[in-house]
Formats: C-alpha cells, sequence, structure tokens
C-alpha cells in the first residue's frame, strides 16, 4: 500500500516537472518571436551629413594640421617644402603646370586639379598657395581661435580684390599667410580664399644680366657715383634742358617732384616717362614725392584727400593707418612713381611746432610708433618705398627749418625717452630709408645740424639703433642749411658725417656745386672713394629690393583711386 502511494507521488512530481519546463519552453519562444516582430530588418544605412560637431571638429583639426606643417615648411595635400623643393621635383611629381605668370616677385605656376599655386626663385620653391575646397570653410575665428593673434596683418587691394592677410610665423624664415575678403559689418568672420606658405629667397644673380653690386661699383666712374648720391628737384612741369643735363650728364640717382611739377595726371605720367627714357645711367630713377596726406600732397587730378595724421591719431586704428598707407603707396605707383617722403614719426610734443603740428600722429610715442609703422608698412606693400622722417625728431622745435635753424637743447637720454621711440620701432620693424632733419642739437653736436652731423647719423643712428638702410638728408636748400653754411661744404661735411643720399629740391645751379664740391672733397682726399662705395652700395641694394626700372607707365585710373579712398574714409570716419 505504501508502495503504491510512493509510486503516485513520484508520477505527481514528475508530471508537475515537465509542466513547468513546458512552460518555461513556451515563454522562451513566445519572446524571441516578440522580439523579432518589434526588431527591423536591417537595412543599408542612409548617408546623412555630420552632424556640426563632426564638421566643427574637422576643421579644427585641420587648422591644427596647417599651422603644425607650417613648421616644416609644408601645407596639407601638398608635399613639397617651400624654401627647398626644386623645380624639377614638382614636375616629376605633378607634371606640366596649366598657367605660368612671371611676376616681380618670381614664377608661378598653377595646377588646377591640385588647387594650388607653386611660386619660384630661380628653381627653388618658395611659395606654396593653395585654394583647396576644405581650407575654404575655415573661417577667420577658426583661424584665430588656434592660432591666436597673428604676428602682422596686411591688406591688398585693387579693382577686383580687398583682402586681408593674417600672418603666422611658421618658423625665423617661413610665413604662413591665409587670405580671407576683409571683415565688414555684413560678413564680421569671413572666410578663406586661400593660404601661402612663403619663404624669401635670394634670387641668383645671373652675371651678364644681373651683375653684382661689387661689379656695379667696379664700372662706374666717380661722377656716376656721385651722382647716385644725389636726389635733385626739376623747375617746371616739361623735360627742359636743365632736367635732361640731370640724367644725362650729372646722372643723378632720383627726382624729387612738387607740386609746380604737377599739372594734370596726363602731364605727370608724361613727364615721368620721358625721365625715364632720357635716364642714362645703368641704375633706374628714384622718382620721389611728398604724399603725406593732410596739408602735404603733391599728386595731381583731384585725388581725395586723406585726413591729416592728427586725425588718424584721434581715430587711433592700427588697420585704419595701414590702409591709408596702402592707398598713398597704390596713388604713387598709379603715376610710375616709387619713393614717398612719408610716413611723419615726429612726436608732436611742443604745441607751438610751427612746421609739423597736424602732420604728427599725436604727442605720444606709443601712438606714433604704432600708427606710423602701420603706415609705413601700407606703403610698403604696394611696394613703394617709404621714408620715416624727421630724425632725430622734429616735434619739439619751435622754429620752421624751411626758414631758420631750430635748436633742440636735449640731451641723448632724454631723446631716447621720447623723440627716438618711434623711430627705433620702424627700424626694428624694416625700414628703408631714414630722412635727417636740419635742426641742431648742442647737446650732441655744438656746431653741425643733424643732417650734417656725425654724432647724429653714424653714433647714434647707425651705431646705436643699429640702422643698415639709406640716409637721406632733408632737403639742403631749406633756410635752416642755406642761411647758415655755404651749399657746397654742407654737402661734403654731411656724406663725411654718414648720408648717402643728398637731397636738393631746388635750382639746377645748387647740383651743379654741390656736384663739384663732393667731386673735390674726394680728388683732395677729404672723403674716400670707399665712403662714396659704402652709400652706392646701399643704393643700388634699395633699388634692387624694390625692382625699381625704367619702364613707361600708363595714365592712372583717376575715379578708381577716389573710389577706394571714399569707400576707406566711409568706413572709419563716417558710420
Amino acid at each position: 500500500m505504501n508502495r503504491k502511494r510512493a509510486s503516485r507521488n513520484k508520477l505527481r512530481i514528475f508530471t508537475i516537472l515537465l509542466l513547468m519546463l513546458a512552460v518555461i519552453i513556451g515563454v522562451y519562444y513566445a519572446i524571441k518571436e516578440n522580439d523579432s516582430e518589434q526588431t527591423p530588418v536591417k537595412e543599408s544605412p542612409n548617408i546623412t551629413k555630420p552632424s556640426d560637431s563632426i564638421v566643427d571638429s574637422n576643421l579644427e583639426k585641420l587648422v591644427e594640421e596647417t599651422f603644425t606643417l607650417s613648421k616644416v615648411g609644408k601645407v596639407p595635400n601638398i608635399p613639397f617644402v617651400s624654401g627647398k623643393t626644386e623645380w624639377k621635383e614638382v614636375t616629376k611629381e605633378w607634371g606640366k603646370a596649366d598657367h605660368i605668370s612671371e611676376t616681380a616677385k618670381g614664377r608661378y605656376e598653377e595646377y588646377e586639379s591640385h588647387h594650388s599655386t607653386i611660386g619660384y626663385v630661380d628653381q627653388t620653391v618658395n611659395d606654396i598657395r593653395s585654394n583647396d575646397s576644405e581650407l575654404q570653410n575655415i573661417s577667420l575665428n577658426d583661424i584665430q581661435k588656434t592660432g591666436g593673434e597673428p604676428d602682422d596683418i596686411r591688406y591688398y587691394k585693387d579693382s577686383t580684390h580687398d583682402q586681408m592677410i593674417l600672418v603666422y610665423h611658421g618658423t625665423t624664415s617661413t610665413e604662413l599667410l591665409w587670405v580671407l575678403p576683409v571683415k565688414t559689418e555684413q560678413e564680421p568672420n569671413p572666410k578663406v580664399d586661400h593660404i601661402s606658405l612663403y619663404t624669401p629667397l635670394e634670387k641668383i644673380p645671373n652675371q651678364q644680366e644681373n651683375p653684382t653690386i661689387s661689379e656695379v661699383l667696379s664700372n662706374m666712374s666717380l661722377e656716376d657715383k656721385i651722382g647716385q648720391m644725389i636726389l635733385a628737384g626739376i623747375s617746371g612741369t616739361t623735360l627742359d634742358t636743365n632736367a635732361k643735363n640731370l640724367i644725362s650728364q650729372f646722372h643723378v640717382g632720383g627726382i624729387i617732384f612738387y607740386k609746380n611739377n604737377f599739372e594734370t595726371p596726363e602731364q605727370t605720367v608724361q613727364l615721368v616717362n620721358q625721365l625715364k627714357a632720357g635716364n642714362s645711367s645703368n641704375l633706374p630713377l628714384f622718382l620721389s614725392v611728398d604724399q603725406e596726406g593732410g596739408k602735404v600732397t603733391r599728386l595731381p587730378g583731384g585725388l581725395v584727400n586723406f585726413p591729416p595724421n592728427n586725425q588718424i591719431g584721434e581715430v587711433n586704428d592700427s588697420e585704419f593707418s595701414y590702409k591709408v598707407g596702402s592707398l598713398l603707396g597704390y596713388e604713387l605707383k598709379e603715376f610710375g612713381l616709387n619713393l614717398n617722403f612719408a610716413p611723419v614719426l615726429d612726436i608732436n610734443s611742443n604745441p607751438n611746432n610751427p612746421v609739423i603740428g597736424v602732420r604728427s600722429f599725436g604727442n605720444h610715442s606709443e601712438i606714433v610708433s604704432t600708427l606710423g609703422i602701420q603706415t609705413m608698412k601700407g606703403i610698403q606693400s604696394q611696394n613703394i618705398i617709404p621714408t620715416i622722417k624727421h630724425f632725430p625728431g622734429h616735434g619739439d622745435t619751435s622754429v620752421d627749418s624751411h626758414l631758420e635753424l631750430p635748436i633742440v637743447n636735449k640731451s641723448l637720454k632724454e631723446l631716447k625717452e621720447l623723440e627716438l621711440i618711434p623711430f627705433k620701432r620702424a627700424i626694428d620693424d624694416g625700414a628703408d630709408v631714414v630722412m635727417v632733419a636740419h635742426i641742431l642739437l648742442p647737446e650732441l653736436d655744438k656746431i653741425n645740424p643733424a643732417s650734417m652731423s656725425k654724432a647724429v647719423m653714424t653714433d647714434i643712428l647707425r651705431k646705436q639703433l643699429n640702422f643698415t638702410g639709406v640716409i637721406i638728408t632733408d632737403d639742403m636748400t631749406m633756410g635752416a642749411i642755406i642761411e647758415h653754411f655755404d651749399i657746397g661744404k654742407a654737402a661734403v661735411e654731411s656724406v663725411k658725417a654718414g648720408s648717402d643720399i643728398i637731397l636738393i629740391g631746388h635750382d639746377y645751379n645748387n647740383v651743379v656745386k654741390i656736384t663739384s664740391y663732393l667731386k673735390t672733397a674726394v680728388e683732395n682726399g677729404e672723403i674716400s672713394e670707399q665712403r662714396l662705395n659704402e652709400s652706392v652700395e646701399r643704393i643700388i641694394q634699395l633699388k634692387r629690393k624694390y625692382s625699381l626700372n625704367d619702364n613707361k607707365v600708363e595714365n592712372p585710373n583717376i575715379n578708381e583711386i577716389n573710389q577706394s579712398i571714399n569707400s576707406l574714409l566711409n568706413h572709419y570716419l563716417h558710420e
């Protein structure tokens, strides 16, 4: 009996276990079937645009990559190295260029399929430009977010472009340039047009076409050398006999023009072209003018005038000053000129100053330095030679040196604390020419004004401020000189003291006299020919640096110049 009951119990337990197992299996398949109904069949994924965050991340990486590669002379997606790769390597890698153009800076070869242009000096790559579409998505803010503030900002404007160029030093010898449209109210964050990795390289002289400076000097007569050290004014508006003699007989290094030489743009260009064509020297002419803006302007044709520097100082905007300088340079270039006696770096520290006044950017060294240097760089951007003046500072005078000799009773220490600051900074920033003033500084030289003083030109300007460019005197026919000195003897003293160019603004007879005095001084040993060679070498270097030539120029487009000036002034002064 007990055995039967035990057997039934086992059977009942086994049955219950089977039922439980069946329930579990049923639940399992039910869940699986339900899952299969809710999970869609896997299909090919849709291609969608990446999110904004991914785009931003990619752009940021591209900006970082561009900055990083620039430090080794390269740009993204281009295998060549600026300053190292040779032309034959480029053609081996990429083949023949689509377009080739020759410019004053060198040869440029364009490769459309690579979205790039390669620049050369002789056979070496020195400029790699990329307008890749990915780079063109990068904005001004993207660049500055990664690279910080640029080392320099330049501007370029012509009839089709109005661009800003952010300059970052990739290496000590290479510049990374981000070229974008100038920012406006409508577009405060413009996008990149192209980038350029630029390495300045010296062109290897061609022994036949481009002799060395020492070879040029060795083929120059004494009269040729003295002529290069003269920058002379002419009378009238045509190429008269005296003007012809200056460039054919005396071989003067350059001409200065005044307002009375210019009547119309057409007459001006005709006169400039006649002087160029008549130049008998192997060296091109300096063609110079005082085009400061404000009350000191020379060019004809109803050009819109710029405000005087004191008003520009009140605006106190570096970008504005650069653009003013750029347009001043553009004006000269359009008239065929190449040397501007601007900017003024005098600090207007004396309110009774009768000669500087509104021509100064202000009475603080910082404003004068910053705005003056930007104006200088703007002029240079148009391949026009700027001149910083009037060294060592004409701002604390109460006499007009056009009429009399001003006296400034300041020590060198006092000058270094104010007047010399803008000149020192401009020299460190690449000034090419310094004009020395006719002011007497008894604490430095009791007898000679600065333009005739070795203490000022050689000891301070050359040795203490390390200026290696061209020193030019202010006009030696001004009252400060001719009322106190014999002009021939003054010119001799000036050259002995260290000047490279004697500026003779007026009277052909003064040129004749100064030339004669300088020649006699060399022949009797008062001035060594080596001393002349030093000056002429600097003059040749400067003419070559700016690729001066005596090529004919066409009439300027006055309307186009005025539109550019009005646009600039409306933006900065009338908004």
